[in-house]
């Protein structure tokens, strides 16, 4: 089994200090439009080893989207910004013992290498068209103790997306919100609340929702014997978070967040 151990976090806690000290105007603009992407993440340590943890994101198809359109489909939103800075971030400043392959990966749902990693991230699943093939696949890994994390949907329309897609994958499990009680709020990090991260959309027009989906919710999806198998931060968009962590246009209150949730779902995964 994956395990990883829980050490001081002295070092994420610094960097984040110096974030607040460096950063005196983050959260200050958030009228001020995003042009171009944001500065670049420092670069990965040299040496690249595979590591214990990969970030993986799930490839899908998303045919009636308008991400098809300059993205390349909606798996590819905050790509690769937003993987490199998560990565950079659990690597270099998480405090932990966690060996973290200096590189993400991107693979299809139907990719026997996926039953290779505990955890695989979902982008956008609003727009997320899952074939049949795909869905059995999906349900293969979880059942075998894989994980899935979902992250940025917004909205009715696209809250009623992903519970379709996830009907595919399990029809007989509902999501629920979870109870901040939930080890995954405490594997790591203590989260004591429900935070909305919002995505760069949204703070282009002064606000922390999107598409009408003003309650941030933390679900998941559980089997019959109370193992959390899938996790998602609804009307929220960690990816956005991850990808403008650096930039002093993002309010670096919400880059924390979005740190600490992920590197608990990271924790979690690996350890449950």
């Amino acid at each position: 089994m994956f395990r990883i151990r829980r050490q001081a976090i002295t070092p994420l806690l610094f960097f984040l200090l110096l974030l607040l000290i460096l950063l005196p105007a983050a959260g200050q603009i958030p009228r001020q439009r995003f042009r171009g992407p944001g500065p670049p993440s420092p670069p990965l340590s040299s040496e690249w080893h595979p590591g214990e943890f990969t970030f993986v994101r799930i490839v899908y198809d998303s045919p009636h989207s308008p991400y098809n359109y300059g993205f390349g489909g909606a798996w590819r939103v905050d790509y690769p910004e937003a993987d490199q800075h998560f990565i950079k971030g659990i690597h270099e400043w998480a405090g932990t013992n966690l060996r973290v392959s200096t590189g993400p990966l991107q693979l299809r749902a139907t990719d026997q290498r996926l039953f290779d990693y505990p955890l695989a991230y979902i982008v956008e699943p609003g727009h997320m068209e899952l074939s049949e093939e795909e869905a059995a696949s999906l349900r293969e890994y979880l059942l075998r103790g894989g994980f899935l994390f979902l992250d940025d949907f917004h909205g009715e329309p696209e809250w009623q997306r992903a519970q379709g897609q996830l009907k595919m994958i399990f029809p007989e499990y509902e999501p629920k919100d979870l109870p901040l009680t939930h080890p995954i709020f405490h594997s790591y990090f203590e989260l004591d609340g429900v935070i909305q991260v919002p995505g760069v959309a949204a703070l282009i027009q002064g606000q922390t929702y999107e598409k009408g989906g003003v309650t941030p919710h933390y679900m998941g999806v559980e089997d019959r014997n109370g193992r959390l198998m899938i996790f998602m931060t609804r009307n929220c968009d960690l990816g956005d978070a991850w990808e403008w962590i650096n930039d002093p246009r993002y309010p670096v209150q919400y880059g924390v967040v979005a740190y600490k949730v992920g590197m608990n779902v990271v924790t979690y995964a690996m350890s449950h």
